[in-house]
Order: structure tokens, then sequence, then C-alpha cells
């Protein structure tokens, strides 16, 4: 993108409520001419993943671009943070697309909910007895039974997320995979998860959901005593992210398979 035709683009500003994320909003804001969010090309976002996560999936399947600025904690889908040269810095960024996950929840006796998840969609046990989750993969029972605290879906985005804390592979950006991961399987003891094509339709149908039931988390959205959940990528749907070439999004995936 040439550095005229960013400097025509309409610009917006985003903070989470931390004081740090509100400082820089203010000053951002005297120095670089903007737009409502609504209106604008590009939004600044400021904050950490979480508020990143939030800004997403408000600007999903808009034409909005994101550019995301570390003002929180983690920051691992965020740039530096910097005042100076902004308009240079998206002239020069990289764009990556993400697709969500498209969680389809049914509940005894209530309407189907729908919500969508940009990490992982996550199966939660909700009271002291281990969960009971039969797993279809395309219509095909993998896993009868596994007694677990859950299971996960994850996309490669996500897959350094809570994918990687319950010990589930980091995935490469491209490489059009999900990652199912149990959460302290007890039975089968010995299975540690698959690795998935990304338009696999998996299916989780949840055993003694009245006596071991079970919340369904797509990112931020949690749906509880479900009795069964599909999951499936929806390529329809997209946001587009903006990153410093130096810091991109696929090469942060990569190194975190080196940290020991």
């Amino acid at each position: 993108m040439s550095a005229r035709r960013t400097k025509r683009l309409k610009l917006a500003f985003a903070a989470s409520d931390d004081k740090e994320a509100r400082s820089a909003l203010a000053r951002l804001k005297s120095r670089y001419k903007h737009v409502p969010a609504a209106q604008a090309d590009v939004v600044i976002a400021l904050g950490g993943d979480g508020f990143m996560l939030q800004t997403m999936h408000r600007f999903m399947s808009k034409k909005t671009m994101v550019f995301g600025m570390n003002r929180g904690t983690v920051g691992f889908l965020m740039n530096e943070y910097r005042e100076d040269t902004l308009y240079d810095r998206i002239a020069s960024a990289q764009a990556v697309t993400l697709h969500p996950l498209v969680m389809k929840v049914s509940r005894k006796g209530k309407r189907l909910r729908r919500a969508l998840a940009i990490n992982e969609v996550s199966l939660l046990r909700q009271a002291r007895q281990a969960a009971k989750i039969r797993i279809s993969v395309d219509g095909i029972v993998r896993i009868p039974e596994l007694v677990c605290d859950g299971v996960l879906l994850a996309t490669a985005a996500g897959s350094t997320a809570y994918n990687l804390s319950a010990h589930g592979p980091i995935l490469p950006l491209g490489a059009l995979i999900l990652a199912l991961t149990p959460i302290s399987a007890f039975r089968p003891r010995r299975w540690r998860g698959a690795l998935l094509p990304h338009d696999a339709v998996v299916r989780f149908e949840i055993l003694e959901s009245a006596k071991r039931p079970v919340s369904a988390v797509a990112d931020h959205t949690e749906i509880r005593d479900v009795t069964a959940v599909e999951v499936r990528e929806d390529r329809s749907i997209g946001v587009r992210l903006l990153f410093d070439p130096e810091h991109n999004l696929e090469d942060r995936i990569l190194h975190e398979q080196f940290i020991p």
C-alpha cells in the first residue's frame, strides 16, 4: 500500500478500560485525524489480546482492517506500541485474514444457539464430576466416550492460547489445520488429541448431561448446560489484521515452537 493512499485511509481508535490504554487513546486522538469506528478503514486497537479479540469480533465480516498496539499484558496479537509514523507503519504492514469457527449449540428443550470463535471452542465440565463426551468428525464417531475436564477445538491463530496451555500443538498459520485437544483426559488415558483438516465438521455429544453438565465457550461467549455442540470453520466470514513486517503473526507462531 502506497504512503499517499495510506494517508487517505480513515482511522479510528479504540481502547480497553486499562489506564495505559485510555491514556494512549487520548494522545493518539490529539495527534491523528480520526473518525467514528463505523466509518473507518482501519481501527487502531489499544490494549491486550483480550481487547483485540473483542475488536476482531466487532468488525468480523466487515472490510475494516485492525491494527493493534499493545497497551495490555500479553499482546501476542498486538504490534509494539509507538505513537510516531503511524501512517508509514500501516503502509508497510502485512495483512492476515482470520476465519472463525462457528459453534452451534443444542440444549434440552431450548432453541439452537450460535456463536463465533477466532481462537477456540472449548467444552468444560460445570460440576465436580468429569464430563463424558462423544466426539464425531465428519459424521464418524472417533471417540465414543471421552472422560475429561473438557475438550477444545482451536484454530491456528488460537493454537498458542488455551490450546497450548492444555498441551496441544502449535499450528503454523497457513497450515489449514485445526487442533482437537483434550483437557485433563482420564479415559482414554493415552489419547493426546488430533490434527484435523480446517474444513472438518466436529460434533460433541454430552453423555449423561443432567448428571455431568457441560458448558460450551466460543472465545468469550459461554453457553451452559449443553447437550450437543457442532463446530466448523466458516470461510465466508473473516477479519483482516495488520502486522508490522518484523513482528508478523506467522513468525510469532513459529517462534513459540522454539521457546523452552
